[in-house]
């Protein structure tokens, strides 16, 4: 029998490092529990700007900018959101033919309700957002759902309805194997890379909060979920945007095919993306820019 010689493939020792750190990374990631993840980010942000608060997040990019700060307070002297408000409250106390209506669905009529969507549904083995719900609600009296990208219904229902939680504290929980992975869907999609541009969410929002890109800055992530739906622009209703809208608008710009509002990735996204925020308070209907 012929004997056979193994050679061993030359191996660039520097490449294996890389190799090896960055499954260790990984091991770690992985390990990492939801809040892990809430205080890593927190300390990213404490260190590229410790004068500044946890509270001053939901201010997004404006606590960067004392101008567009400015600006911001000048507008809400008069609020934008009261153009959606009456709108959003007629859907919300509309009767279905049964006489309930969307008020009947939540419990104190809404009233503390959003601070605790997005959640993970056992029963339905999915996580579901507070629009979601909305159009279970619908469904269930015999109405007809919403579509997700449909402002002048799905848009300023949601905005009146997150109105009535206004000062809640964000508190979304991440319990039980399968909404834990869940929320791991949510945060792959948060740092995966995508669009020619090649950008993920934290590409802006993590390493790069704080920084300037052209005449206005980038936001950090904790805080984003807080204050949706928002108005901007002009602040008309065309300007009015859910959180999915806005995802579906980063997609855009990053030259990357937006997903269905109300997809699963979109879900999932939403319920890592907002478990980031716990502990801040809700104020739907604001402006930016």
């Amino acid at each position: 029998m012929n004997s056979i010689s193994y050679r061993t493939p030359s191996i660039n020792i520097m490449a294996l490092v890389l190799i090896l750190f960055g499954l260790a990374y990984f091991c770690e990631a992985s390990a990492a529990t939801p809040e892990d993840d809430r205080k890593q980010l927190l300390e990213i942000y404490k260190g590229r700007f410790p004068d500044k608060k946890v509270e001053d997040y939901v201010y997004g990019a404006l606590m960067f900018s004392p101008d567009a700060k400015a600006q911001y307070d000048s507008m809400m002297e008069m609020p934008p959101a009261e153009i959606g408000l009456s709108k959003g409250k007629s859907l919300w106390e509309a009767p279905f033919k049964n006489g309930q209506s969307l008020a009947t669905c939540f419990p104190d009529g809404g009233k503390g309700a959003a601070g605790n969507y997005p959640h993970f549904d056992k029963q339905l083995g999915k996580v579901v957002t507070f629009e979601m719900a909305i159009n279970k609600c619908i469904r269930d009296n015999g109405g007809t759902e919403f579509r997700h990208d449909d402002m002048s219904k799905m848009g300023v229902v949601s905005l009146y309805a997150r109105s009535l939680s206004d000062g809640m504290r964000t508190n979304v929980k991440v319990v039980g194997p399968e909404a834990l992975a869940a929320y791991e869907a949510g945060k792959k999609f948060f740092y995966t890379r995508r669009g020619q541009l090649n950008f993920a969410c934290a590409s802006c929002h993590t390493g790069n909060a704080g920084n300037q890109v052209r005449n206005e800055f980038l936001s950090p992530a904790v805080g984003h979920t807080t204050h949706w739906p928002l108005f901007r622009g002009e602040a008309t209703l065309g300007d009015l945007f859910t959180l999915q809208r806005r995802y579906g608008a980063c997609s855009n710009l990053v030259r990357s095919t937006p997903l269905p509002l109300g997809s699963e990735a979109y879900n999932n996204l939403e319920y890592f993306h907002t478990y980031q925020s716990n502990g801040l308070p809700l104020q739907a209907g604001v402006w930016r820019k």
